[in-house]
């Protein structure tokens, strides 16, 4: 991989460039480092949700999850260069697979909200998708393996789940959203 960093303030960047792994420079606003800030804030987001109480297979899920986006922005960083791995995204099918099992069909969309764990989990949700957007605009201009994007893709969807999940840790419940529909099935409606 490319170089270490051992000094942060290099001023390099204050032309407006950034320096990539494989020493090439481009504009800060070109498709790829959009998509490293992007998968850069996600991590910090899973951070952030790793501060709260959880469940220690959830935890230990997150933490695994935090590594490979490290490899994802590696990949990023490194035009032509592979990290991620396919035991990740098959890491996320699984877990797809094991937590949405636990859970109650959706009947309704429901709101990102709850527990703040929950609600953390659905801020990393629309992260990741924003994430998965950038890199398929970078797809749009340069060749790349589909593992970055099916990996983001995945850890959306595992997020949400997860945000359900994480919702009934203390015997909690979704948020439902408070559709006309769902009013006039229950007899709520005028």
């Amino acid at each position: 991989m490319g170089n270490r960093l051992t000094q942060i303030a290099t001023r390099t960047g204050d032309d407006g460039t950034t320096g990539l792994g494989d020493n090439s420079r481009v504009s800060k606003n070109s498709g790829r480092p959009h998509a490293m800030g992007d998968v850069d804030e996600l991590n910090s987001h899973l951070g952030l949700l790793l501060c709260e109480d959880l469940p220690q297979d959830v935890r230990a899920l997150l933490v695994d999850v935090q590594h490979q986006l490290f490899n994802l922005g590696g990949e990023l960083s490194i035009p032509g260069y592979e990290l991620l791995k396919d035991e990740g995204l098959l890491q996320l099918d699984n877990a797809l697979a094991h937590y949405n099992a636990q859970l109650p069909r959706l009947q309704e969309f429901i709101l990102p909200a709850g527990t703040r764990a929950a609600a953390q989990a659905h801020v990393c949700r629309t992260v990741a998708r924003r994430a998965e957007r950038m890199v398929v605009a970078l797809e749009q201009s340069e060749a790349m393996r589909p593992a970055p994007r099916q990996y983001l893709n995945r850890l959306s969807d595992l997020l949400f789940v997860l945000a359900r999940v994480l919702n009934r840790v203390d015997g909690g419940d979704d948020v439902y959203w408070k559709s006309e529909r769902l009013a006039a099935q229950a007899g709520d409606a005028p």
